[in-house]
């Protein structure tokens, strides 16, 4: 049987929430560049583009926000379960801890796809 370190959970935990407030924080510094885009330029192809990315800046904090909350709930059922089963974590819970982790993952390459789509477009507009 495969074992896994609880102290390495955890670590994966503290890293992936580490990260995605890094990225909540990148998006308030992203939307502020694009309110100065749109202030500076009333332009219909930059209103469409500004539109585009303040919706997928809203999709990407709704993601983070619920991926947070996920970990969270996660850590909180493995120390649950640390405490009541003398040690020991159910396997769905560890299979959860590898999805939550692999949601990160995906998540951390998506918001940086979309930053650098958002910085090409600023470097044009501003």
């Amino acid at each position: 049987m495969k074992q896994l370190s609880i102290k390495h959970i955890t670590n994966l935990h503290s890293d992936s929430l580490r990260g995605l407030d890094f990225y909540a924080q990148e998006l308030v510094i992203l939307q502020e560049r694009l309110e100065e885009i749109l202030a500076d330029n009333t332009n219909k192809e930059v209103a469409e583009q500004v539109e585009h990315f303040q919706n997928e800046f809203i999709i990407h904090k709704n993601a983070i926000d619920e991926l947070k909350s996920s970990i969270h709930e996660n850590n909180n059922n493995i120390k649950d379960q640390i405490s009541e089963f003398d040690g020991s974590v159910e396997k769905i819970t560890i299979s959860d801890n590898h999805n939550l982790h692999e949601n990160y993952l995906t998540e951390e390459r998506l918001f940086n796809e979309l930053r650098h789509e958002f910085y090409r477009f600023a470097s044009k507009w501003m």
